[in-house]
């Protein structure tokens, strides 16, 4: 197997690439989660004192929901606003996920990616360039927020991957 950021058919060069990005890291989380239980999703570390892998895969697939509205230049619908928001709760912390299956994270967040993957085939290389407005009055350009959409996924599997370690330490 030949490892390369090849983008779709379909999509300009750099867009494709971005993109190809996004989806290796996406398959990348689908294969860490793949065969948790729902009590490794729901375990939120020692002392139960960190984001539970529930709450990081619902909060990546806000995220990236934020940043296919901010490539359209549109606000998000209230519909969707509602299934996978909020970003933060009334004391500033992730919203807590209670009794939602791994599967339904996934799918959920599937159709984020799927989402995106629209938003990419019809944006030209030319359009990266533009801005669009980010957090706190911060603008970024597309291209930006397509790689951060990438590293922020492999920045929160650093912590999957922590919670995953205790999870079977404290299992013994």
């Amino acid at each position: 197997m030949i490892h390369d950021l090849i983008g779709e058919s379909e999509m300009e060069p750099i867009v494709g690439m971005l993109f190809s990005m996004v989806k290796e890291n996406y398959y990348r989380l689908k294969s860490i989660v793949g065969e948790m239980s729902q009590e490794e999703i729901d375990y939120k570390g020692p002392n139960q004192g960190y984001n539970s892998i529930a709450q990081l895969l619902k909060h990546l697939a806000y995220v990236d929901l934020n940043w296919v509205y901010r490539i359209k230049g549109q606000p998000i619908p209230h519909d969707l606003e509602d299934k996978y928001g909020p970003m933060i709760n009334e004391k500033g912390e992730l919203p807590q996920v209670a009794n939602c299956s791994l599967e339904t994270l996934i799918n959920q967040y599937e159709e984020v990616i799927e989402m995106l993957k629209t938003e990419c085939y019809r944006l030209t290389d030319k359009e990266l360039n533009q801005l669009v407005e980010y957090e706190n009055g911060k603008e970024a350009t597309i291209r930006w927020g397509i790689w951060h959409i990438a590293d922020h996924s492999r920045y929160h599997q650093a912590h999957i991957n922590q919670l995953h370690k205790w999870f079977f330490q404290e299992e013994r």
